[in-house]
């Protein structure tokens, strides 16, 4: 089996990121990218393919729409094969030409899910337009389900891979470690700015997109006080602390 044999390539027990892998070996897309996703709490990229989906994945958590996040929403799969579309474009205003621009042109997005339980999106691009037919939705829909039984038991802790394995190291970033310090972030700007949790992932959400970061870091110079927001300042701005 394709994941299982990603998994020996790694030298370490089947993951996420090799079902991202081997979804990428077995359909007609460029790259893959897999979040962990939540009603209740912030969400975040757990795993990603190449640069191209990486971005994509960010793109959507940060700027909250998207492929990813509608099929969160609905329950069901996003099956776009091409952006360059004007219903599209005026669907997703902002994600639409970021996602052209990083290089995407087709994208499909399969919610994970087990039953009542949804804890997260699997995104497929390609660079050109892209249609994929029967069989091969149905082999994505199954890589979908893959990823979510072993989301759901590994508890999410599969991202402690080697990084040795053919990803960058920062696709294995520990979740638990990851997602408390977005929380913790997020707790800071609600005292920060006198907001309430949501208002306060919004700013922390658009300052990282305006310049260009990654929502991990941001919210780790948060934490560290390296970086404060002020409810004076615009919305994607914060001030440097020394």
């Amino acid at each position: 089996m394709l994941v299982a044999e990603q998994a020996v390539r790694r030298g370490a027990r089947v993951g996420v990121v090799d079902v991202c892998t081997a979804a990428v070996a077995a359909l007609p897309v460029g790259g893959a990218g897999l979040s962990a996703m939540s009603r209740t709490a912030p969400s975040h990229p757990l795993c990603s393919t190449d640069d191209i989906s990486e971005q994509l994945e960010q793109l959507q958590l940060t700027l909250g729409e998207g492929p990813c996040v509608d099929a969160f929403a609905r329950g069901s799969a996003v099956l776009t094969p091409d952006l360059l579309t004007v219903e599209l474009q005026d669907h997703w205003v902002v994600f639409a030409d970021a996602a052209l621009e990083a290089g995407a042109r087709a994208v499909f997005s399969l919610p994970l899910q087990k039953g009542a339980i949804s804890p997260g999106v699997l995104d497929l691009y390609a660079s050109i337009p892209t249609v994929l037919d029967t069989e091969e939705l149905a082999d994505a829909l199954a890589f979908a389900d893959l990823a979510t039984l072993l989301l759901l038991d590994t508890r999410i802790d599969e991202t402690g891979a080697p990084t040795d394995g053919p990803m960058p190291d920062r696709s294995f970033e520990d979740l638990s470690g990851y997602r408390a310090e977005i929380d913790q972030a997020g707790g800071m700007l609600t005292v920060q700015l006198g907001v309430g949790i949501e208002e306060a992932f919004v700013r922390l959400r658009a300052y990282t997109y305006v310049h260009g970061r990654r929502l991990a870091d941001v919210a780790a110079d948060v934490v560290a006080r390296r970086l404060r927001f002020s409810p004076d300042a615009e919305p994607d701005q914060a001030e440097e602390e020394t």
